[in-house]
């Protein structure tokens, strides 16, 4: 606590958040101004000391010790009252609010953005190893339902935890406090992927049931831990300001686009697709091992423990308030935030009924389209909808339009990319397609598709960036955790709905 000895005027005070106290205020007397050490009683005359000593003048005028208003009126917490824990580092943080020298911690939510969807993108990536290689039948002697369908299976083993245990993370504190939830749940995404790794090196030839079971069951796990992560990063970046819940989301695209660009320099390396995918594993790993140092690295930062600090005095003041410990009015903030909210899920649930299903399913229309055959999916589908998504993201953090009251306007007339991507070139897998194509010109397709990918980062951001302002700022943390959820739940019901498309493609002749 900073003590402030005026000399000139004889002012002691001390400085507090809230306002200047002064202890004691003694004011030099004038010329004109007649003072006495003792209070007179018979109203005039010199006042005479204990001594008899006659004393004239006195130097200064003591004045009584105001304290305006009463520092115990603010109704804080007994240990602000008596200063206890203030620490001249903490007094010099409330006095100079740090700042984020060199954007650390915005680079290192990024980090954790990129860590939180580059184990799933990872395992999807490696589709091709799955498929064509662990489950097919040239080398398991077999045929079998397991490679038909692998991204259904694995996407329903995937989504169904990852949202349950997003919502669930909400209400009950798995591991007390943020700190074991994100460290625990790096800890099982990496042993995960020492395991994936482990079985890529095993011949499963033998017993490719067991092995598709096995690899479900990881996926199972990885999505549990997945999903806690994920939510727990949103909420710690609610706690700063809400570009850096920018951050996280631009990460997750980056995520996309790294994942698009190790595929295409792992195939292009690479003697064979086991090979490859044994490489996206050990990326992934190191990834989620930077993220997990990094992690550790931000209470070093003062900007981070600057707004740490802030955010536990705004929940001290709420339980003043209320008098006691109480949980967060869940119902509450949900309906606060719930346009921004509804706004998160409807991003992504028309993003994913889209990407990857019906988007990597588009066929080339004109065979003299610049982009090879072989890269046409990976470069107009993978790389453009993540770059572009990254990009999104990234505009973000210079303009913030529209407002959050009127975000729902876009939002909303996204659904129109849905029938837009129907209407190309799109032939799914085992289908028989009757509905005419109306768009074969692959450079519109490509036009949609940039705009479908800038349009879904940028928005997500917006929407993930307005939820916690909706609210008191003590409650910042719980929406950041609805929307992290909400995020989910649009990407499973998304995921959901793709599987309507082929149906509907091979039914429908308008």
């Amino acid at each position: 606590m900073p003590l402030t000895l005026l000399i000139g005027q004889y002012k002691f005070c001390f400085w507090s958040k809230y306002r200047y106290f002064y202890i004691v205020d003694m004011v030099r007397s004038d010329e004109n101004e007649e003072a006495t050490l003792l209070n007179r009683t018979n109203g005039g005359g010199p006042t005479v000391a204990p001594n008899g000593s006659n004393i004239e003048r006195a130097p200064f005028l003591a004045k009584p010790v105001r304290l305006t208003p009463a520092w115990e009126a603010n109704n804080l917490p007994n240990d602000e009252l008596n200063f206890k824990g203030m620490t001249m580092e903490r007094a010099r943080m409330e006095i100079n609010p740090p700042y984020d020298k060199y954007r650390l911690i915005f680079f290192t939510l990024l980090l954790h953005g990129v860590g939180t969807l580059t184990p799933w993108n990872m395992f999807i990536t490696a589709k091709s190893y799955f498929v064509e290689y662990k489950l097919s039948e040239e080398y398991t002697g077999e045929s079998s339902d397991y490679s038909k369908n692998f991204l259904q299976y694995i996407g329903l083993a995937s989504q169904i935890p990852n949202v349950f245990f997003n919502w669930i993370n909400i209400f009950v504190n798995l591991g007390g406090n943020l700190t074991p939830r994100i460290v625990l749940s790096i800890l099982v995404e990496v042993l995960v992927f020492i395991v994936t790794v482990a079985l890529a090196m095993i011949d499963s030839s033998e017993w490719p049931g067991s092995f598709f079971w096995i690899t479900i069951f990881l996926v199972v796990v990885l999505n549990i831990a997945g999903g806690i992560y994920q939510n727990s990063v949103y909420g710690m970046a609610a706690k700063l300001p809400f570009k850096y819940t920018g951050a996280v989301v631009l990460g997750s695209n980056i995520s996309g686009t790294l994942t698009a660009i190790i595929s295409i320099a792992s195939n292009y390396f690479s003697s064979s697709v086991r090979t490859a995918a044994i490489y996206y594993f050990i990326a992934a790993m190191f990834v989620l091992l930077a993220c997990f140092d990094t992690y550790f690295a931000l209470p070093l930062n003062k900007f981070y423990r600057y707004h740490e600090m802030l955010h536990s005095k705004e929940l001290e003041k709420s339980k003043i308030v209320s008098g006691r410990n109480t949980r967060p009015p869940y119902w509450k903030i949900f309906k606060q935030s719930f346009p921004q909210l509804f706004n998160v899920f409807f991003v992504f649930f028309v993003t994913l009924a889209i990407f990857p299903a019906i988007h990597s399913d588009i066929k080339m229309s004109d065979p003299n389209f610049p982009i090879a055959p072989n890269l046409y999916v990976s470069v107009l589908c993978f790389l453009t909808f993540n770059v572009c998504a990254m990009l999104g993201s990234l505009l973000t953090s210079w303009m913030q339009w529209p407002k959050k009251e009127y975000l729902w306007i876009p939002v909303v007339l996204r659904a129109v990319f849905i029938p837009l991507f129907l209407f190309c070139n799109y032939q799914p897998q085992g289908v028989t397609r009757i509905m005419p194509v109306y768009i074969e010109n692959d450079w519109v397709y490509w036009v949609i598709a940039v705009l479908m990918g800038l349009s879904s980062g940028y928005l997500s951001s917006l929407g993930m960036m307005y939820a916690p302002q909706t609210v008191q700022p003590q409650y910042a943390v719980t929406a950041g955790m609805f929307a992290a959820a909400m995020l989910i739940t649009g990407i499973f019901v998304g995921i959901m709905s793709s599987l309507v498309f082929p149906l509907l493609v091979s039914k429908v002749s308008w």
